[in-house]
């Protein structure tokens, strides 16, 4: 899922001094956003207050040692208050934060900030600066600012930017920026794949609901998924060899590398294999349960007190007279 848009990067001389709010380098970079950033960034957008049009907070990820590839692996939100006249942003609470993911991910480093609106003004202007500041920021590195889009009803749209310092003097310099796109890509491991799958099956529906699968259920998928796979090469290698498709020879060395992976065994043995394995599970599965009951019998009986009588029992039972 990359970005492929095109950019034009300006890069300017570095200072001969330094000064204040200004980047070391406005190279081009690209960014990687991992899943497990987006997902937070949007759950911050869902508990935002009524009367705020956008929230803002802080990325952390890993870069690399030139400082040309960004992954955006982490994030937390910053409390702000903004009106047309000023902004207000809880940068103690920042740095409180950043120190404990710090400390919590020592791999990981300040890498920019987010904010969910497209919108770009002064006062992106004066968070991007503080953000790229040296000491507290990302300095001599660029921040990048990742902008989502969550305007209901819309797809969501993504950018990344870095800035380049504009200003005559060092106090224009720390009220304006320049924000330049970066090429950007969303990745996910294949770990999260089946999840992402499972949330994407439910936007079509009218509660945005979606129930969790079962394990035969997703065994079932995925084997519906492969055999949709295998027909669509099946129908592209017969459509090649009648001459109604353009032969690939990148396709066609992959798929003898995939073929060459495969076990040469017939069927029969494969469906003899499955069912020994559906049986072993079912014994293991029959071993717990019965180990199970076992134990939870073997705790009321080691609780329950055989010495003490029932009383009602003793009060209804009959006497003797001699």
């Amino acid at each position: 899922m990359a970005d492929q848009g095109s950019y034009i990067h300006l890069a300017r001389p570095l200072p001969s001094v330094p000064v204040p709010h200004a980047q070391a380098t406005t190279a081009p970079l690209n960014v990687t956003i991992h899943t497990q950033a987006l997902f937070s960034i949007l759950d911050h957008s869902l508990r935002r207050n009524v009367e705020q049009d956008r929230v803002i907070g802080t990325l952390l990820g890993v870069r690399s040692d030139d400082g040309t590839e960004v992954e955006i692996r982490n994030c937390f939100g910053v409390g702000h208050n903004e009106s047309q006249e000023q902004v207000e942003v809880d940068m103690e609470y920042h740095k409180t934060m950043l120190g404990l993911h710090l400390k919590a991910n020592p791999r990981e480093v300040l890498v920019g900030w987010y904010a969910t609106s497209p919108e770009l003004n002064t006062f992106s202007a004066l968070i991007q600066n503080f953000y790229a500041s040296n000491g507290e920021g990302t300095f001599p590195h660029p921040a990048v600012h990742l902008t989502i889009s969550t305007i209901p009803g819309q797809d969501i749209s993504i950018k990344t930017y870095i800035s380049s310092a504009v200003g005559v003097n060092p106090e224009r310099i720390a009220d304006n920026c320049l924000f330049v796109p970066v090429p950007h890509e969303i990745r996910y491991a294949e770990s999260e794949k089946s999840g992402l799958e499972l949330i994407a099956g439910g936007k079509n529906n009218e509660d945005r609901t979606i129930p969790v699968m079962t394990d035969i259920g997703a065994l079932e998928k995925a084997i519906e998924d492969v055999l949709g796979m295998l027909d669509r090469v099946s129908s592209y290698v017969s459509r090649v060899i009648k001459g109604d498709a353009p032969a690939s020879t990148a396709i066609g060395k992959f798929l003898m590398n995939t073929l060459t992976l495969a076990p040469k065994v017939n069927a029969a043995d494969v469906e003899r294999m499955f069912n020994s394995h559906i049986q072993d599970v079912l014994m293991v599965s029959y071993l717990a349960n019965t180990i199970r009951t076992q134990i939870d019998l073997s705790g009321r009986l080691a609780t329950y007190n055989f010495g003490t009588r029932d009383p009602i029992a003793v009060a209804i039972a009959p006497t003797t007279t001699k």
